[in-house]
């Protein structure tokens, strides 16, 4: 019993003085702050958009962002079967972004290739959650970017 506490208190001790941090702690040394995004395009990309960089508002930031966003939504057909039902379409989603402070533009894009189902519910529930993969992926490579300048 006493040598279960001497390790548990000699690992507490090891860890918290060795430099040890969680791998998946949110980065607490971002520079900047996004205040405003103006968004045109998908309404449903948007949203997940705004959710996902309302997280990067920092009031104690002295570089403030303001962004425009235009953000354009594909499903295209790819393939259809000998009886002209669809089995496979392309997802696109492309968001341009417009950094009012140094008038850059950043554009990026995602695709994805999905199949067909018989069940239309399960398919647009597998839809809203690529757009919702889209957004996250596209605000971290927005995020990637502003950090590097």
């Amino acid at each position: 019993m006493i040598k279960k506490h001497i390790v548990l208190i000699s690992l507490i001790f090891f860890l918290t003085h060795c430099g040890f941090s969680p791998v998946y702690i949110k980065n607490t040394n971002i520079n900047f702050s996004i205040e405003n995004i103006n968004f045109k395009g998908d309404r449903d990309l948007n949203n997940f958009l705004k959710i996902n960089l309302d997280s990067y508002k920092n009031k104690k930031s002295d570089r403030k962002i303001l962004i425009e966003a235009t953000s354009e939504y594909k499903k295209t057909i790819l393939t259809k079967n000998t009886a002209s039902e669809v089995t496979n379409y392309k997802l696109i989603a492309n968001v341009t972004f417009l950094i009012k402070s140094t008038n850059k533009k950043i554009n990026i894009t995602e695709e994805k290739i999905i199949s067909s189902m018989d069940d239309k519910f399960e398919e647009a529930r597998k839809e809203r959650a690529t757009k919702q993969n889209f957004a996250r992926s596209i605000s971290n490579k927005l995020i990637s970017e502003l950090v590097i300048d």
